[in-house]
């Protein structure tokens, strides 16, 4: 099965886990673990409660607390959440951070 998605672009096999990019370089898996700690460093820096970064992003406190802690206090075998593209905005509008800049660990240091 071809897993271009650029009309005449030429695919290598892609390995496992691993994601296609149209400069044929493969991007790693994200590290979502590497995403928590910034978040958790970030509003620890700031002297945020879940409360206060709630308040300021407009994002719920349980899901600060999911996505921080990587797991639902109350059902701990779910997977963890991730949380959606504007989840992360609004975490970041409320850092006062480029979008770009609050999910770069999801990467490593080099980034993409």
């Amino acid at each position: 099965m071809n897993s271009c998605l650029l009309a005449g672009t030429h695919c290598k096999p892609i390995p496992s886990g691993l994601v296609h990019m149209p400069n044929d370089s493969p991007v790693p898996p994200a590290d979502f673990e590497a995403l928590r700690l910034h978040l958790a460093r970030l509003r620890h820096e700031q002297g945020w409660s879940y409360n206060e970064l709630s308040a300021r992003s407009g994002v719920a406190r349980s899901a600060l607390v999911y996505l921080e802690n990587g797991q639902p206090n109350r059902n701990p075998p779910r997977p963890a959440t991730r949380g959606s593209i504007e989840t992360w905005y609004k975490i970041a509008r409320a850092f006062d951070v480029p979008l770009g800049d609050l999910l770069a660990p999801l990467y490593g240091p080099e980034g993409l």
